[in-house]
C-alpha cells in the first residue's frame, strides 16, 4: 500500500525558512520534517511513497537524488573525480515524486496522482507528525469498509482552565487542557480509490471542503480518534517547539 504525501504548499507562515525551501524540507533535528513523517510510516512497514510536489519541488527531488550523500560520510578525490561513500545506510523506500502544480490545491494534487496509486492508499500532509498507530488506523478502515478514514484529535487549548466555587476558591487548575470538545482533522488518512469520483478535474479544488463534505453526506467518511501526540509545523513557533521536543522527548519517534 502506497503513502501519498501532500508537499506542495508555500508555507508562508514559516518566514525565511520557506523562502529557500518548501515547508516539508524544513528541518527538525537536522532532518526534514518530511523524513520524520516517512519514518513513522516505514516503522509500520509502509515503504512506498508518492510525494505531491509544488512550490520549490526541485529541492525535494535533489534531496532524494543525493540521499546517500546526506546520510553518509564521503571522501571526494578531486584529482580522480571520484568519491567513496563510508557507512552507507539507505532506507528501504521507493519514492515517486510527482509535479502537481505550483498553485494547485489539495484536491487537485490528489487527483493528479491517480495513476500512481492502487485500490487503497494512505494520505497525509507534509507538515504534521504524531505517534499515530497506523496499524489501528488501517484496521478501523477495513472494518467499516467505506471510502475514507480521517484521523482526528482534540487540540490543546490555548489557555489554562479554571474550575472554581462561588466564593472564588479554585477547585482545579489545568494548564492548556484539551480543547472545547471538538475534534480536528490531522491528516493520516486511509483512502479507497473511489475517492477519485469525488475529485473533478479542478486545480482549485480543496480536498477538505467539497470532497470531504460530500463524502460525509454520503456516509463514506469515518474518523479514527487519536488520543496521543500530534503537532503541525505551521509557524516558526511550532518548529521551535518540535526542535525542543526532538532534543528532550520526541513523542512522535515511534521507530528505533
Amino acid at each position: 500500500m502506497k503513502v501519498v504525501i501532500l508537499a506542495g504548499g508555500y508555507g508562508t507562515r514559516l518566514g525565511e525558512e520557506t523562502s529557500i525551501k518548501p515547508k516539508p524540507m524544513v528541518e527538525i533535528g537536522g532532518k526534514p520534517i518530511l523524513w520524520h513523517i516517512m519514518k513513522i510510516y516505514s516503522h509500520y512497514g509502509f515503504n512506498e511513497f508518492v510525494i505531491c510536489l509544488g512550490y520549490k519541488g526541485y529541492v525535494i527531488k535533489e534531496y532524494f537524488a543525493n540521499y546517500f550523500l546526506h546520510q553518509s560520510d564521503v571522501t571526494f578525490d578531486l584529482q580522480k573525480q571520484s568519491f567513496d561513500v563510508h557507512n552507507n545506510f539507505s532506507e528501504p523506500w521507493k519514492v515517486t515524486l510527482v509535479d502537481t502544480g505550483i498553485d494547485t490545491m489539495t484536491g487537485g494534487r490528489i487527483r493528479r496522482i491517480k495513476d500512481y496509486v492502487d485500490d487503497t492508499f494512505m494520505l497525509t500532509y507534509g507538515d504534521g507528525v504524531g505517534d499515530i498507530n497506523i496499524d489501528e488506523l488501517l484496521n478501523m478502515h477495513k472494518k467499516h469498509n467505506k471510502c475514507v478514514t480521517m484521523s482526528s484529535t482534540q487540540p490543546e487549548g490555548r489557555f489554562g482552565s479554571i474550575e472554581f466555587e462561588e466564593d472564588g476558591k479554585i477547585k482545579q487548575f489545568i494548564e492548556k487542557p484539551k480543547g472545547d470538545g471538538s475534534w480536528i482533522n490531522i491528516g493520516f488518512f486511509v483512502v479507497n480509490k473511489e475517492i477519485f469520483y469525488y475529485l473533478p478535474e479542478d486545480d482549485g479544488l480543496i480536498f477538505e471542503r467539497q470532497p470531504l463534505e460530500h463524502l460525509a453526506a454520503d456516509g463514506e467518511l469515518y474518523t479514527y480518534h487519536h488520543n496521543g501526540f500530534w503537532r503541525c509545523m505551521d509557524s516558526l513557533n511550532d518548529k521551535n517547539k518540535l526542535e525542543k521536543l526532538w532534543k528532550e522527548n520526541p513523542l512522535w519517534k515511534v521507530w528505533e
